[in-house]
């Protein structure tokens, strides 16, 4: 069971599709140890460098900057118009329902946390302890049940099933799941465990923050009700997100923000208050001047990906996910951490321990030594990571700080992460510097300094 339906067969090098054009695919770093290199961006998990395409996209509009739904200018007129085409082509990205509304954000934890101010009253949520902590934590206000990690696909269905099987089936409930891990990279049963929550009179909201960028994502297809990403792990800039989804309980809730924007009418009351009509629409939580520049990027990033092709684009992450893990198998020091184990079908995303290496140590040799990119620590997916690691699902840790002193053991892992915008290069270097390290050691030593493993110099 797979979130979605392109499952192309591995290509080889020689017929694999060329990575997009991306931001600082020539940028060069320094070595600790001299010179310097083009640097391997390895953590697209975290943030995926900018298109191109999108950039240029941006640089176009630039110039015809203006406030956008009440300028009577040329210029506000335009970037109204840009800005809800936007939201159009986001839609169109997503395959939503004709009454679904799209919502842009700051990001996917800025979506899910509004989604959380709309439940109604009474709700309950039920997520699993493997969400990344953007889905795992908006739900203060509401009844959570957090389900144990499943080790298969089906035991994710067949445990969300017991769970909603006890619940009151009359009161609102939502089920939120995350559509590829952003720690161990596999896909998730989205489709099913819709179905699921659907048999049981809940909701569901996907958090498709790693998903989008290296799937199609289809509203109706998966059935889902809402569906959250970034623009920053979709070769976007910074600062934009969305919520797509039904919108009876974002209309019957009260805006996300109060302000100009979500207010349709304002008038003075007699005894000195106010009285607010709030907009209806997706407008109701968009108070303030919206960020229409990233929201014109994420259309543009939604235009591109659609346009190079899912096949495609599916095709070259399979190649090279197939050369990470071919490399790596030869390195029997390295252990990759799975679910739902290694025939998974998976995103480009791939979590290891090294033995006898502290994580942040290797990390932290891989960027000085050989100017490559990746992350290391717990992902602000704690209960998952140390789930995979066998440590106290309980105990304390810093969102990617490291535990412990090089050398020494430590709860974290180390992700490698790539898309649409990796060269085979930059894959290639990693897994002969993972080689080289395990089998040479590092070349420089390294001291923690304010939680980080750094070259002592």
């Amino acid at each position: 069971m797979s979130a979605t339906a392109v499952t192309p067969a591995s290509t080889t090098s020689a017929d694999a599709p060329a990575p997009l054009p991306v931001l600082g695919r020539d940028v060069t770093v320094p070595l600790v140890t001299g010179g310097e290199v083009t640097y391997a961006a390895l953590d697209y998990a975290a943030s995926a460098p900018a298109l191109q395409r999108v950039w240029d996209d941006v640089a176009a509009y630039a110039p015809y900057y203006g406030s956008v739904h009440r300028g009577a200018g040329y210029l506000s007129q335009l970037s109204t118009d840009l800005f809800e085409n936007a939201r159009r082509t986001v839609g169109e990205f997503l395959d939503c329902r004709a009454d679904d509304q799209v919502v842009f954000t700051r990001s996917t934890t800025d979506s899910l946390n509004l989604l959380a101010a709309a439940l109604p009253a009474g709700c309950e949520v039920f997520v699993f302890e493997t969400e990344h902590h953007a889905s795992l934590l908006p739900w203060r206000d509401a009844r959570v049940t957090c389900l144990d990690a499943p080790r298969t696909p089906g035991d994710a269905v067949d445990t969300l099933e017991r769970a909603l099987a006890a619940r009151d089936i009359h009161a609102p409930a939502l089920v939120c799941v995350t559509g590829a891990s952003n720690v161990t990279g596999e896909l998730w049963p989205v489709r099913e465990l819709a179905a699921a929550a659907h048999a049981h009179g809940a909701r569901v909201v996907l958090d498709a923050a790693q998903l989008a960028p290296h799937h199609p994502v289809s509203v109706q297809d998966l059935d889902v009700d809402w569906v959250a990403f970034s623009g920053h792990k979709l070769y976007a800039p910074f600062g934009s997100g969305v919520l797509a989804g039904r919108a009876d309980w974002l209309t019957a809730a009260e805006p996300y923000l109060a302000g100009g924007g979500a207010s349709r009418r304002v008038t003075r009351r007699a005894d000195g208050g106010v009285d607010v009509e709030w907009h209806e629409g997706a407008a109701r939580h968009e108070a303030g001047s919206p960020n229409v520049i990233g929201a014109h990027a994420v259309a543009s990033a939604c235009k591109a990906l659609t346009e190079a092709g899912w096949d495609t684009l599916v095709a070259r992450e399979i190649h090279l996910i197939d050369r990470v893990r071919a490399g790596l198998a030869d390195v029997p020091e390295v252990r990759i951490l799975s679910l739902f184990g290694d025939a998974a079908p998976r995103v480009g995303v791939l979590s290891f321990v090294v033995e006898g290496w502290n994580s942040s140590h290797f990390a932290a040799a891989l960027s000085a030594e050989y100017g490559i990119g990746v992350r290391d620590g717990l992902f602000c997916a704690h209960p998952l990571v140390r789930t995979l690691l066998g440590g106290d699902p309980e105990s304390q840790g810093e969102c990617g700080a490291p535990e412990a002193a090089p050398g020494e053991k430590s709860l974290n892992a180390i992700r490698v992460s790539f898309g649409a915008g990796t060269p085979d290069e930059h894959v290639d270097r990693f897994v002969l510097a993972v080689r080289e390290l395990v089998r040479e050691g590092a070349k420089w030593e390294y001291r923690t300094q304010d939680g980080r493993c750094v070259p002592a110099v």
